[in-house]
């Protein structure tokens, strides 16, 4: 049984659909930097990179301090 609102989700345009959850998640993952060493990049979900912490644990900080649920992308 398929859900009620399918028809809705498909006639979503794209530019709406990159924008859901842009003010709810941000999605974080493993950046290499050129001196070898990863540091963690965090992105809106649209997928524009918003910004570049040293750690994994500060990435998921910073964004639960801006009332955002962070997602580990790998």
């Amino acid at each position: 049984m398929q859900p009620q609102n399918t028809q809705t989700w498909q006639q979503l345009p794209a530019d709406e659909f990159a924008s859901l959850g842009m003010h709810d998640v941000a999605y974080i993952k493993p950046k290499s930097l050129e001196n070898g060493r990863v540091s963690y990049a965090i992105h809106a979900a649209d997928g524009n990179e918003v910004a570049v912490v040293a750690g994994r644990d500060l990435a998921f900080m910073t964004v639960r301090q801006n009332d955002m649920e962070p997602v580990s992308v790998h």
